[in-house]
């Protein structure tokens, strides 16, 4: 049995070919017949760079929703929203810490206190926040404001 090298001459002209076309990895890689993730990998092997400026791809287009339910991960980011209290614009800096006494170590945590960490693991004071948390979420209403920012991306 011979093994046949993944990348043959005529699999590297329609990689590159592919690629200054400006066809996505994913679209080479079925184009070509390998994996998305030995196209990037031989992308950069090569050292091919795509000019910044100038023109790219085809823009991608979302899907039309049709009355379906919109994807898991944008139904947890309301929902978390959902049960944040509503808050004024963030706090100053010059601002008191939200930490207010009820630190708690590893073992005393539990799903009624905050699991927010307070100082680097491994220090000697380090612990969690221990305050009572928002329901559904393990933080607080202070840490959780800090963990799930509306507009962070």
């Amino acid at each position: 049995m011979t093994i046949q090298p993944t990348w043959t001459t005529e699999r590297l002209e329609l990689l590159k070919s592919g690629f200054e076309a400006g066809l996505s990895c994913r679209e080479i890689a079925a184009h070509i017949g390998v994996s998305r993730n030995a196209v990037i990998g031989k992308i950069s092997r090569l050292n091919l760079t795509r000019d910044k400026g100038g023109v790219r791809g085809p823009a991608r287009k979302e899907p039309p929703n049709n009355g379906q339910r919109p994807r898991a991960t944008t139904r947890l980011r309301h929902q978390i929203l959902r049960a944040l209290p509503f808050v004024e614009p963030e706090p100053a800096a010059d601002e008191p810490q939200i930490h207010n006494g009820h630190s708690c170590s590893l073992f005393e945590l539990s799903k009624e206190k905050c699991r927010w960490p307070i100082s680097t693991p491994g220090a000697a004071d380090f612990c969690f926040c221990g305050n009572t948390p928002l329901e559904g979420l393990p933080y607080c209403a202070g840490h959780s404001r800090l963990a799930y920012r509306v507009g962070s991306r």
